[in-house]
């Protein structure tokens, strides 16, 4: 069992962008994703607030996000980098056997990272993030560069849509056929 602590919400702001960005598509009809929340027992309540102060979770979480656009299943995991090199650490090996498995039943997985310091959202393919997970299984490096990322699924700014993912999720679709 984990000890919850204020370091789990460290992404909290990127994933209410996404959140909105989610409810955008819903509402035009192009995307039904769902936030999956991370299972905890709560073992003390602040009883002025109301607020949980101290819980461990429940069991390992996957991903953060599960849903189907367009026909399509897809789940996704957000990440906040705040350095131009993202450390694999931050990705649990029973989430990426997850989108592993994903992957097998032809469904969709990739990771939303947005790297804080230059302001950028980016899509990480799965292929991707295997090719890094293998490189620092066989002893290479244990992160990635942001150099080292494809800049064709670098996320441009939408005005309505804080995290528009969706066309690099079509480009991630045409890359597969």
């Amino acid at each position: 069992m984990s000890r919850w602590a204020t370091r789990g919400l460290r992404g909290s702001n990127l994933e209410e962008m996404i959140n909105r960005s989610n409810e955008k598509y819903r509402e035009n009809g192009l995307a039904l994703i769902q936030k999956i929340p991370t299972p905890i027992t709560p073992m003390e309540i602040d009883k002025d607030s109301s607020r949980i102060t101290l819980a461990y979770f429940d069991r390992k979480s996957t991903v953060d996000y599960i849903g189907v656009v367009q026909g399509v299943p897809l789940c996704f995991d957000a990440k906040e980098c705040a350095e131009t090199t993202f450390a694999l650490q931050n990705i649990h090996p029973h989430q990426v056997e997850f989108m592993r498995d994903f992957e097998k039943q032809e469904g969709v997985a990739f990771l939303l990272i947005h790297f804080t310091g230059l302001d950028v959202h980016y899509y990480l393919r799965f292929a991707e993030l295997e090719r890094f997970w293998q490189r620092a299984e066989q002893g290479g490096r244990k992160s990635f560069r942001y150099d080292e990322l494809d800049p064709d699924f670098i996320l441009p700014e939408h005005r309505s849509i804080p995290v528009p993912y969706l066309d690099a999720l079509n480009r991630d679709l045409a890359g597969r056929e």
